[in-house]
C-alpha cells in the first residue's frame, strides 16, 4: 500500500504559502502523490502545475477535477498538459461535484449524473488516445455545429492517464469497478470491506475485470498525537458535515453508510442535529467507535495498527487528509503519519 497525502483545497486545507513546503516534506518522507481538489475556489490544474514545477520524483493527483467545471475536451488537454510537465506523474481524477456547484456556480445540469459521468469518462479517454472527436451520447455530441472532427495536439507522456472516480452511493460505485482505473471512496473501513466492495465488485464483474483491474485509494481525515481523545475531536467538525449535512434526511449517501456500518442510531441523531442547525452539538454526538472505523485519530503506535488494517483490506494506496491548524502543524502531522508508517512497514 502507498501512502499519499491528499491537500484538499485552499480554505479548507492548506492554503497557497503552505502547498510548497509541504509538498517537499512529503517528497523527502517517501509519500507516493500530491492530491488536490477543488470546490468554488482555487483550481485544481493550476495548484498541480505549481506543485510539479516545485517537485521531482512525487506523484501528482486530481481529487478530483469538476466534471462540469470543463469540457471533456478542456479535461483532456489540461491532462496531457500536466502529465507532460510533470514527467509522467498525474492520475486524473474526476467528479460530478453536487448540485449547487455543478448548478449554482458552473450553470451546469447536474443529473442524469451517472450517464454524464459515464460518457465525459469516454470522450476524455479518446482525446488522450488522441483520436479525432467523434461522439454520440445522451449528454455529449461531438463534433458539433457541422464541423469536422479535431484530434488533441499534444500526447501525453504515459501511455494512458489512469482515471479515478469517487463515489459512496452502489449505483455510482458499480459504475466505477465498470469502467474506472481506480476508485476515490471516503470514509472506507478496512473492518468493513465486503459491505464497502459490493457494488464496485458487481460493476467490475460485469465488464468481465478483475479487481486488480481497479485501484482503491480512500480519503482519510486524521491527526496523531498522545492525546487521542484530542486527534478525535479534531475531525468531528468534517465528519459531521457528511454524516449529517451532505444531502436530505431522505438521501444521504455518507449517512447511510454509517447505518451500514452498524451506526445506525448515531447517523440519525447526529443528521437530526445537523440539520435542524445544531452543529457543534452534531459534532459532540458522534461516537468514539465511529471516528476509530472512519478515521486515522490517536498515537504514532495506534495509528500505525490502523495503517497496517488498510494495507490487509486491500487498499492499494492510502490518502491522508490530516486536519491541522497552520504550516507548522501541518508538516509536524506530517511526520508523524511518515513515522507510523514507517512503523507499520511502508
Amino acid at each position: 500500500m502507498e501512502l499519499s497525502l491528499h491537500l484538499a483545497y485552499w480554505v479548507v486545507g492548506p492554503g497557497p504559502t503552505e502547498l510548497v513546503p509541504l509538498a517537499k516534506e512529503a517528497e523527502a518522507r517517501g509519500f507516493s502523490r500530491l492530491w488536490v481538489g477543488e470546490a468554488y475556489g482555487s483550481d485544481v490544474a493550476v495548484s498541480l502545475g505549481y506543485l510539479a514545477a516545485h517537485t521531482e520524483t512525487i506523484g501528482l493527483g486530481t481529487a478530483i477535477a469538476q466534471i462540469p467545471g470543463r469540457t471533456p475536451a478542456g479535461t483532456a488537454m489540461m491532462a496531457a498538459t500536466l502529465d507532460t510537465l510533470s514527467g509522467g506523474r498525474l492520475k486524473l481524477g474526476l467528479g460530478p461535484s453536487g448540485p449547487q456547484v455543478a448548478e449554482g456556480w458552473h450553470g451546469q445540469t447536474f443529473n442524469p449524473q451517472l450517464k454524464r459521468t459515464r460518457e465525459y469518462v469516454d470522450v476524455v479517454r479518446q482525446a488522450l488516445r488522441r483520436e479525432p472527436l467523434t461522439y454520440d451520447g445522451e449528454t455529449l455530441q461531438l463534433p458539433g455545429g457541422g464541423q469536422r472532427a479535431i484530434k488533441l495536439m499534444i500526447a501525453p507522456l504515459q501511455d494512458e492517464v489512469p482515471i479515478y472516480l469517487p463515489s459512496i452511493g452502489p449505483n455510482a460505485t458499480r459504475m466505477v469497478g465498470e469502467i474506472a482505473d481506480g476508485w476515490l471512496p471516503i470514509f472506507f473501513s478496512p473492518e468493513h470491506v465486503p459491505v464497502i466492495r459490493e457494488s464496485l465488485d458487481e460493476g467490475i464483474a460485469a465488464a468481465g475485470r478483475t479487481a486488480a483491474d481497479v485501484k482503491v485509494a480512500p480519503t482519510v481525515y486524521g491527526r496523531i498525537e498522545d492525546d487521542a481523545d484530542a486527534a478525535r475531536d479534531a475531525t468531528r467538525e468534517v465528519t459531521a458535515l457528511y454524516v449529517g449535512g451532505m444531502g436530505s434526511r431522505a438521501k444521504n449517501f455518507y449517512n447511510a453508510q454509517m447505518v451500514r456500518y452498524g451506526f445506525g442510531d448515531a447517523a440519525r441523531k447526529v443528521q437530526d442535529l445537523y440539520l435542524d442547525g445544531h452543529k457543534d452539538e452534531a459534532a459532540a454526538a458522534l461516537p468514539i467507535e465511529l471516528l476509530d472505523t472512519v478515521g486515522l485519530c490517536g498515537t504514532v503506535d495506534s495509528v500505525a495498527g490502523r495503517l497496517a488494517a488498510y494495507r490487509d483490506a486491500g487498499v492499494d494506496e492510502l490518502l491522508v487528509s490530516i486536519v491541522a491548524d497552520g504550516l507548522d502543524d501541518r508538516l509536524e502531522q506530517l511526520r508523524r503519519f511518515a513515522a507510523a508508517w514507517e512503523q507499520a512497514g511502508r
